[in-house]
């Protein structure tokens, strides 16, 4: 009777599972570290896009409590650089447009504004005095901090309403404290601080700038009539239909020579500018998983050398080079999945922490919670290549004779 033929046996998955454990458990400290260059790496992506996710999820809150549906209309200037001043028909014109919800405007005025009569007329630390409409806080969705708004009565009164940077570096923090106004061409004197209006998203300028009302501004401080800045709330579906005719609307003479904008537009430039630092932050990740695959990559290379006599017994005893091969690979990837799944945690740990911090609502992308792990084993994988290949062509006698 023929003996049967031996057959090579052939690993299971479960197999090369446990296979692969075997080296993250004899040198846990070493392996350890090694995936902790992917950790860090898969952390630092994790953290950027989720930070970046949950600030725009607060400025688009902001944005849709506020209102997206303002356009600013301003003076362009010419071909010398100069600025156009809009017609003082302009915001007339500008409300009788159909999806017009409401219009206001500020105007220029002479006056600086100065904590005391003692502040040197060169320091006016920024801020500006601007005329105001009544209705300019409804059409800018405003909120007054402190004090109140002007009226038809405060409007004639030399008082004045500050934005919150301009209260800020007056030091002014109440209703009734007095501010002094001065200009060259003006009669200087104090105005009394009527209220305190809270920061504005959409319209930022507003924040660093001393708001009086017109008749007193036209009156005393050199208001001439002509909108610096109007702004126009319009109907949210059709606000791109009010912004392409606004210029010509504003200016008919001149519509080239006006400036329109949204403030959705700007939060769009702030978004690519920010993207691209973003870019940069993600450049330093790269560079941290390549460390980490680096790292891997030489504890396996370390792992081989080490486990030389391990290697000769397997093959003495049958073992196949693809299925060494195939043990040292799976260790490799372990290391990687282990360290991508613990940067996820880092990772999304960081984001909770920081929106918490800043009161905004936690918003972790759910592409990196998944591509994560996923970039971690391809890493890993091809850093484990070259040392489960090395391993794959020792032949038993020489592993075993220089173990």
């Amino acid at each position: 009777m023929n003996a049967p033929i031996a057959r090579a046996a052939r690993l299971t998955l479960a197999d090369l599972i446990r296979l692969g454990l075997v080296g993250p458990r004899t040198r846990r400290l070493r392996s350890a570290l090694s995936a902790l260059g992917i950790a860090l790496g898969i952390a630092a992506l994790v953290a950027v896009t989720g930070i970046s996710a949950s600030h725009q999820a607060h400025l688009l809150d902001r944005l849709n409590r506020l209102g997206s549906n303002l356009i600013t209309v301003s003076p362009g200037v010419d071909v010398n650089q100069q600025p156009v001043p809009l017609p003082k028909e302009s915001v007339a014109m500008l409300g009788a447009v159909a999806p017009v919800e409401t219009v206001s405007a500020t105007g220029a005025t002479k006056a600086d504004i100065y904590r005391n009569d003692h502040v040197p007329v060169t320091q006016t630390n920024g801020l500006s005095v601007l005329s105001a409409r009544v209705g300019l806080l409804e059409t800018l969705h405003g909120k007054v901090r402190v004090g109140r708004w002007l009226d038809g009565s405060t409007e004639k009164l030399p008082v004045v309403v500050l934005g919150s940077e301009a209260a800020d570096r007056l030091g002014a923090a109440a209703p009734g404290e007095r501010v002094w106004l001065c200009g060259k061409e003006i009669q200087c004197s104090w105005f009394s601080v009527l209220g305190i209006l809270s920061p504005n998203l959409l319209a930022p300028e507003i924040d660093s700038a001393a708001l009086t009302g017109r008749p007193w501004s036209a009156a005393h401080l050199g208001d001439d009539g002509t909108p610096a800045t109007v702004y126009v709330r319009t109907h949210p579906a059709r606000v791109t239909d009010v912004q392409a005719v606004a210029g010509a609307t504003a200016n008919p003479a001149a519509p080239n020579l006006v400036s329109v904008s949204r403030p959705s537009d700007l939060l769009k430039a702030r978004a690519e500018t920010k993207t691209a630092l973003e870019g940069m932050v993600l450049a330093l990740a790269g560079v941290a998983l390549v460390v980490g695959g680096l790292g891997i990559a030489n504890t396996m290379v370390v792992g081989v050398m080490e486990r030389r006599g391990e290697v000769g017994l397997r093959r003495a005893l049958g073992a196949r080079p693809g299925q060494i091969a195939a043990q040292f690979l799976v260790e490799a990837v372990m290391l990687g999945l282990f360290g991508g799944s613990t940067g996820i945690l880092l990772g999304g740990a960081a984001v909770h922490v920081y929106a918490g911090v800043k009161g905004w609502p936690t918003s972790t992308p759910l592409t990196w919670v998944i591509a994560g792990p996923a970039v971690a084993v391809v890493i890993a994988a091809v850093a484990g290549l070259y040392p489960a290949m090395r391993a794959a062509r020792m032949s038993p006698t020489e592993a075993l004779r220089s173990a």
